[in-house]
Formats: structure tokens, sequence, C-alpha cells
């Protein structure tokens, strides 16, 4: 038996059908680029406490995240119903937060958590508070999803990189709780639970980004199983050890014990892509050749 895995062209395939999910996305970094453009010529600040930056960050943030569900929830083998109801509400959820984000932060107010705006400024800020539970609860139901699927799987390493991203994605949403009880993304002197709520959600890209490269290698696939799982694990780790360091009201860009340790898992996950971007040059160069070979040949 060969100690090499054959690459086959997936049946199904990364944003296969999801063009309106993939739209949606595409606008966040459409109105992230805007806000960046109106930061340049003018700061940031617009008292009394709007603030482009974060109106910058969350779009763009949303962006990549609800093009990363538009890239997966083809591989969530669920029925047309239940995949156009959680298409329809990713975008109807991303595109309340993107219109309140920015036209909030543009008026010169905190759209989640005024304390100088309007009783309609409370209120939208509220709604903010629910629409974000609404992604919470998708998530929740997604990851459920994944999970539920049984052997034999169609891309095994892909799935793997989901599944574990899932895992960080729970503790990422759970910030986001934290933050909407606490009424704020501050905790103690030096905890930021943004932080944490945003890196969590980066495995969708870290993760799958690594799945994504070790199924298109050709090479021992024990040994690429290993890598799926060392990356992954690294990564989660780290978020859980992040987690820990902001519930000890702490700042995670200091030089104590659990930082210096999520940094170390973090190099570890960074290893094992660049590992897995070696090894997809590598193949990529091997089949270049040999595709210069047999055209020449034929010539």
């Amino acid at each position: 038996m060969s100690s090499r895995n054959e690459f086959v062209e997936p049946s199904v395939k990364l944003f296969e059908g999801e063009r309106w999910l993939v739209i949606t996305g595409i606008l966040g970094f459409i109105l992230a680029a805007g806000i960046a453009f109106i930061i340049f010529f003018q700061g940031r600040i617009i008292l009394p406490e709007g603030n482009l930056g974060d109106a910058f960050s969350f779009n763009a943030a949303i962006g990549i995240y609800i093009l990363s569900i538009a890239a997966i929830l083809p591989l969530a083998r669920l029925e047309a119903r239940k995949r156009k109801a959680f298409r329809w509400l990713f975008i109807i959820s991303a595109l309340y937060g993107y219109a309140i984000e920015t036209i909030q932060n543009f008026r010169g107010f905190d759209p989640r958590f005024s304390r100088e705006g309007s009783v309609v400024d409370i209120i939208g800020g509220m709604v903010f508070g629910v629409v974000s539970l609404v992604l919470v609860i998708l998530a929740l139901l997604l990851a459920i999803q994944f999970f539920r699927i049984k052997y034999p799987i169609e891309r095994p390493l892909l799935m793997t990189g989901i599944r574990y991203a899932f895992i960080s994605i729970l503790i990422a949403n759970i910030a986001g709780i934290w933050m909407i009880l606490l009424q704020d993304r501050f905790t103690g002197d030096t905890g930021n639970i943004i932080v944490l709520h945003g890196i969590g959600f980066h495995a969708l890209q870290t993760l799958i980004f690594l799945g994504w490269l070790l199924e298109k290698v050709q090479f021992n696939g024990r040994i690429k199983k290993l890598l799926i799982h060392y990356g992954s694990i690294s990564w989660t780790l780290s978020i859980l050890l992040i987690g820990f360091q902001t519930l000890l009201d702490r700042t995670v860009f200091e030089l104590t014990t659990l930082p210096i340790i999520s940094g170390i898992l973090l190099l570890v996950w960074l290893g094992t892509v660049i590992v897995a971007s070696v090894l997809f040059i590598k193949d990529w160069r091997t089949k270049a050749l040999k595709t210069n070979y047999v055209s020449s040949n034929q010539g």
C-alpha cells in the first residue's frame, strides 16, 4: 500500500451555492475600506462616544466571518430548507450589524452600550445584543451539525479543522456573552475581553486553512493527520489560556506565565502551517514539472 494519499477532487466544494453569503461578506470589507479611508483624513474619534476604528474592525471581522461560513456551509450536509434558513439568518444578522455599527459610530454613539444617546439609540443597542445572541445560537447549531456528521467523511482533514474551529468559536461566543452581561469590553484593570472574542473567531480561517492545505498534499496520511491535530489542539489550548488570563482581569500582552505559554502554543500552530505550506508548494512544483515534461514530449 502506498504511504502517499492521492488527492481526489471533492464532489462538494467550498462556497458552493453560497453567492449571497459571499456578497454579504465582501460588503463588510468594502465598508471597512471606506471607513479606513475616512479615518486617514479625519481621525477615528467622533464625540461623544463614536470610534470609527471600532466600526472598521467590526465590519472587517464580520466580513471574514461570513465568508468563512459561506465556505463551510456546503459541507454541513444540511437539508435545503435548513441550509436556506441558516443562510438568511446569517445574512440578516450581518447586515444589521454592519448598519448599526457603522451608522452609530459615525453619529458619535456607542452602538452597543451608549450612555449618551437617546432611547432609540439604547433600543438599537439592545437589538444589537439580540442579534449577537442569534449569531451565537447559529454558530452553536452549526457546530452540532458538523459534529453529528458520521464517517465516512468525504474531506476528513478539512472536517477535522472545522470541528476544532467550532470549539474555539464557542469560547469566542462565551466571551461575547460576557461582554453583553458586563455592558463593556474591559474587565478589571487591564483585562480586555474583545481580544479573546476576536482571536477565537479566527479559528475559522487558521484551522480550516491548515486542513485545506493538508488535503491538497500528496503525502503520508498519518503525518497529515498528526499535523492537523497538533496544529488545531495547540490553537485551541492557546485560546483557552487567553481566556484564563482574561478571567484574571489581566492583559494578554504581558510577559507572564499564561501569555508566554499561549504564545508558544501559537508558534506550534504556526509551525504546522509552515510545514503544510512547504509540502503544498513542493507538491505544486512537482506537478508543474510533470506537466511541463509531458507537454514538451507531446510537442
